[in-house]
């Protein structure tokens, strides 16, 4: 077994838009848990959120917090209830923590368990780091087929998978998305993966209109073109990934009579909705808070031949600069951006 040091490296956020590079004692499992050393972890939309305003709706940074849960890495120990044979083990890690006793864990909603803790919500540290603990069974094993990046852009996957579950998608499908940034590009996959035949995006950046096509898109759009008309669409389901108010209403108006909406992208806590369209449609709304039981699905999915998670990574940066990794967003045409913490 390979020497575990007794302190690492992690990248810290001390306040809004300042992060402090520190020397964090490195982590024991407990009887059920493994310690990962870790390799990639993605930057996510949340992540930027908490660095760039420090907070996300009631969750709120008051302390010192590590940044970053989209992670992939390698077993280097285990605790007491775990099997010696699984260290030296590629994982990517599920990073939420329930508590599994809860009605909502008992019912099958470990997701919206209240007592959850999950890597990067405060107060609970993330994963810009050497080293983090997870529960055992939430460190699922990748084949070789799917690099480090790959194992850590699961997660967001499961996202879009989870979208897509909650939109019931079906062979034949159409599907609106809104955003053509990581998550709607991931949904976007995700939905083609369900069987979705047509899946119609817009997008108000050009490159990221070109690019999703490559992603799973049909056809792509930009909201302000007097040419398209959302209505036309009667799509099945709409999955919002943008974020943006306007985008929300558009997409409601885009549905089909019974249609299904589904609130991905985080945006306004409260918008004014068009009550009446939604009641004489029938329409579903919902939204999605995290998942459940998506990372066999979403490592099957990523070795299909049509799906290739490296290529929504734009930039990869050090740990040591994992600040202007969580900056990198500025640019339009970036898509997804990796911190390197170790390679093999």
């Amino acid at each position: 077994m390979t020497a575990i040091p007794s302190t690492m490296r992690a990248a810290v956020l001390v306040e809004k838009q300042q992060i402090e590079m520190q020397e964090r004692p490195v982590p024991r499992p407990a009887a059920d848990e493994v310690l990962v050393q870790v390799r990639s972890v993605g930057v996510c939309g949340s992540d930027v959120h908490y660095y760039k305003a420090g907070r996300i709706g009631d969750f709120v940074v008051e302390q010192p917090l590590i940044l970053g849960h989209e992670v992939s890495g390698v077993i280097v120990d285990v605790g007491a209830d775990v099997s010696e044979e699984r260290v030296g083990e590629r994982v990517a890690l599920e990073p939420q923590r329930p508590c599994r006793r809860c009605r909502q864990c008992k019912t099958g909603q470990q997701n919206l368990c209240a007592q959850m803790r999950f890597y990067a919500t405060p107060p609970f540290d993330g994963t810009f780091c050497d080293y983090v603990v997870a529960p055992a069974d939430f460190a699922h094993p990748v084949p070789d087929g799917l690099t480090d990046h790959a194992a850590a852009l699961l997660e967001p996957f499961s996202v879009g998978l989870w979208a897509c579950g909650k939109a019931n998608l079906q062979p034949g499908s159409r599907v609106f998305i809104t955003g053509a940034g990581p998550i709607g590009a991931l949904a976007s996959l995700a939905a083609r993966s369900f069987g979705a035949d047509e899946v119609v995006v817009t997008d108000l950046v050009e490159s990221r209109r070109e690019r999703i096509l490559d992603f799973g898109a049909t056809a792509a759009f930009d909201p302000r073109d007097p040419d398209f008309d959302p209505e036309s669409l009667a799509a099945d389901a709409f999955i919002e990934c943008s974020g943006a108010t306007p985008a929300m209403l558009s997409g409601l108006s885009a549905l089909r009579g019974g249609g299904v909406a589904v609130l991905v992208g985080l945006g306004a806590e409260q918008v004014a909705l068009p009550v009446q369209l939604i009641m004489t449609k029938e329409l579903i709304l919902t939204g999605v808070f995290r998942y459940v039981d998506t990372w066999p699905k979403a490592i099957a999915a990523a070795q299909r031949p049509t799906i290739n998670l490296d290529d929504l990574v734009t930039a990869e940066y050090q740990l040591e600069d994992t600040e202007a990794a969580l900056n990198s967003d500025s640019d339009p045409h970036s898509m997804k951006s990796i911190v390197v913490v170790s390679q093999a």
